[in-house]
């Protein structure tokens, strides 16, 4: 007995080991980084696979475990490995990390025009020549928003190729590639540059689409363009159904930089903070911005929440997401006249006929084991379909629309108690609106006292939004999880409510079995404002050619709309320097200019040494002669200065501008700052004489300690009587509630779930709809 209870206690660990040695033997996918592009003249493949060969022991073993060579614009490949074989490959000369792979997610036209980026505006000689690189799910080639009528060839820089599995490419998409390490498809996955997802074709039309009449189910008419309708296109289709694979993603960017694009969008990133040695974005980014490449990036979708901001490498753009001044609403009526309003996409058209009201909860299946307290949040399969058929049914809960629909419901009045004022609109598979909580108490109420109780409810309509712009609430927040002194976001561009390019073959709602076939779609995500951003960088090359990505990045930064504070309790860490005016942008007057050399410093003084540098930079950088201390003197258009609880205010910076207005031009500082902090800019006048002329100055900051201080915030602006450049400044110690330290990179409390992981209820929504695409 005593022998078989000392078997029973060990079995379970004796069965994990047996699960950890498995685990530790099964191959799978790493990405092994080598640095910078090989000078010497030899395959890098065939060394990939002589590095795998002296591993695995087997030229056959190497050639299937080498899934991608990295040697276009940087040094690296990505195989199947054990762990032990890892681990013996970060042992061999060259190697500079190994990590195992990891699935990133997406972040999901009347837009351009609430920019006051209107057709005439647009258009430079050389917009045709500027080429977009988009990191996404591809895009739909036959889509009217990619015709190339009046496109000539592509331009000579253009080095890149069109795989044509299942697609074709144009003058319009003049280069298309996919990536899938992992060989992994969902049945309805279609190996090839194609999308079936939707989220690359609204994300590549956005950006760069051709004019075209457009409408979502007759919802929002008009014309649908991109920022930027004469350039060119670019696809890297690195995003699946189940993700974006890291390995995918970083040979998309060895590719692209090759391949000669001018900028990089990319509308994904992952849900937890990672240092920039361990992130594959920040690495591809960088290796662009070294090749005179600006990536825009998605801020993500996990707010309000602070420190959950995506994305915040200095040398890429991060935007958030913001409202433009149409919204959709959709009324419902009850039987007694009462009227509601929601915050919905609905394009059922019930023609006023009411219907029989019931609310979930009496509509229970009890036959599965439902009950009112389960079917009352019209969970698909919770509800009796006898009951429910040819009804409307009152929801207690923001869901897909699908319990109802597959129980042969009319339609869905839903009200749900974590979204008390919507700020973002979703379609549904059948008539629908979302009402606030408050009013759903009213029509619960309604149907209990009501004998017959009956509702029905309308076409949506387009209201003009006067509140606009504002950050909606999904748009991930700021601080920066790793650079305090880096204020991310950087900008935010119109995210919400966006009408752009679809895949017939992607659902048109939140529910993924909707058979609706739609070419535009109406979505919302910092996905969208992504593009939006990436758009007007385009816009900006195509005027400069020659400008750095850190130029045009600034251009868009320093002449951004001033966002009304008012309406933003977290300010500067919704929106960074304001809302995108690409108009403004091409002509900033002075530009925050910044090399590669300047981002190397900036690193080391972050508290990197010379060996996690190199995991970044991939070539012989050294941090030798930079002492750690604060990145005060990195030349980025804004300013951010963490204090720790307690301290008294205190910090210098120092910026160089350029100048790229008139040859001849006086620029004076003007400042604002709340009065309990003091703000000295020293010179506070700078003269030019010429164009690429530059001047320093420094910014002191001072002030008495400051506790449990979210967020102070000001600007330095600089005029000559036509340009205005501003320069938002924040002082901020303390986040409520942050789940991040910004010093230990420790959670806040220990043992807590960090909020990073948290979604707000727009993501669930999203989730069920596609499949964990931040659309």
């Amino acid at each position: 007995m005593a022998k078989a209870r000392i078997l029973s206690l060990l079995y379970p660990l004796l069965l994990s080991a047996l699960v950890l040695n498995c685990h530790c033997k099964e191959r799978k996918l790493h990405v092994v980084y080598m640095g910078g592009r090989p000078q010497e003249d030899v395959s890098v493949a065939s060394k990939h696979h002589a590095m795998l060969h002296r591993v695995l022991g087997s030229a056959s073993a190497a050639k299937d475990s080498l899934v991608h060579s990295y040697g276009r614009s940087f040094n690296g490949f990505a195989a199947k490995l054990t762990q032990e074989e890892a681990a013996r490959i970060s042992e061999m000369e060259g190697v500079i990390s190994v990590n195992p792979n990891r699935i990133f997610k997406h972040h999901t036209t009347r837009s351009w025009d609430f920019m006051n980026v209107t057709i005439d505006k647009v258009g430079a000689p050389q917009e045709s020549d500027v080429i977009i690189g988009l990191l996404d799910t591809g895009v739909w080639p036959e889509h009217p928003s990619f015709n190339d009528s009046g496109f000539g060839p592509p331009p000579a820089k253009w080095k890149g190729t069109c795989m044509t599995a299942n697609f074709t490419c144009n003058n319009k998409i003049i280069g298309a590639r996919y990536y899938n390490s992992d060989n992994s498809y969902y049945y309805d996955d279609i190996p090839s540059p194609r999308d079936t997802e939707g989220h690359g074709t609204h994300t590549a039309s956005t950006a760069a689409g051709v004019e075209v009449e457009a409408s979502y189910f007759g919802l929002a008419k008009g014309i649908a363009r991109g920022g930027v309708p004469k350039s060119r296109i670019a696809v890297y289709k690195v995003c699946w159904a189940f993700g974006c694979s890291s390995a995918d993603i970083l040979k998309a960017f060895d590719d692209a930089i090759a391949d000669g694009v001018d900028i990089i969008s990319v509308s994904l990133g992952s849900d937890w903070p990672d240092d920039y040695f361990d992130d594959p974005i920040a690495i591809g980014s960088f290796h662009a911005m070294r090749n005179g490449i600006l990536t825009s990036n998605s801020a993500g979708n996990s707010g309000p929440f602070p420190v959950t901001v995506s994305n915040y490498a200095p040398w890429s753009l991060t935007v958030a997401a913001s409202t433009i001044d149409r919204k959709f609403v959709a009324r419902m009526q009850l039987g007694n006249g009462q009227m509601f309003t929601g915050i919905t996409i609905n394009t059922f058209d019930l023609n006023g006929t009411s219907y029989p009201l019931i609310w979930g909860g009496d509509a229970a299946n009890y036959t599965i084991g439902s009950s009112p307290d389960i079917a009352k949040y019209c969970i698909t399969g919770a509800m009796n379909a006898d009951i429910v058929a040819g009804k409307i049914v009152f929801c207690e809960a923001l869901w897909d629309g699908s319990g109802i629909l597959l129980a042969n419901g009319v339609g869905t009045i839903m009200a749900d108690v974590l979204v008390e004022n919507p700020d973002v609109a979703f379609s549904w598979p059948l008539p629908a609106t979302l009402i606030s909580p408050e009013d759903g108490k009213s029509v619960l109420e309604y149907i209990r006292s009501t004998e017959n109780p009956t509702a029905t409810i309308f076409y949506s309509d387009e209201w003009k939004d006067a509140m606009a712009p504002i950050v909606v609430s999904f748009s991930s927040r700021g601080p920066s999880p790793i650079s305090p002194d880096i204020l991310k976001p950087d900008i935010t561009a119109p995210g919400v409510d966006i009408l752009a390019g679809w895949s017939p073959l992607s659902p048109s709602s939140v529910y993924y079995d909707d058979e609706r076939s739609t070419l535009f779609n109406i979505i919302s995500g910092t996905s969208m404002s992504c593009p939006h951003a990436s758009g007007a960088a385009a816009f900006v090359k195509s005027l400069h050619p020659n400008w750095s990505p850190a130029a045009i990045k600034s251009a868009l930064m320093t002449t951004a709309y001033v966002m009304d504070p008012r309406k933003h309790e977290d300010l500067e860490f919704a929106y960074g320097s304001g809302q995108i005016n690409p108009t403004a942008a091409r002509d900033p007057g002075l530009v925050f200019d910044a090399s590669e050399t300047d981002y190397i410093n900036f690193l080391c003084k972050q508290g990197y040494n010379t060996s996690t540098l190199r995991l970044v930079t991939g070539d012989n950088s050294t941090c030798a002669s930079t002492t750690p201390g604060r990145a005060w003197d990195l030349n980025y258009p804004s300013f951010s200065l963490y204090v720790e609880d307690g301290q008294p205010i205190t910090g210098t910076f120092t910026r160089t501008v350029t100048n790229v207005g008139a040859a001849n031009s006086t620029y004076k500082a003007s400042l604002y700052m709340p009065a309990l902090i003091s703000v000295t800019v020293e010179p506070s006048v700078l003269t030019f004489s010429a164009i690429g002329e530059t001047q320093t100055f420094t910014v002191n900051v001072t002030g008495p300690a400051i506790s449990q201080h979210p967020i102070t915030s000001g600007a330095i602006t600089w005029t000559d009587g036509t340009h205005v450049v501003r320069t938002p400044l924040v002082v901020y110690n303390y986040i409520p509630g942050a789940p991040y330290n910004l010093d230990s990179g420790e959670s806040m409390a220990p043992g807590s779930t960090p909020t990073f992981q948290r979604s707000s209820v727009y993501q669930k929504i999203g989730s069920i709809g596609h499949r964990q695409k931040h659309s």
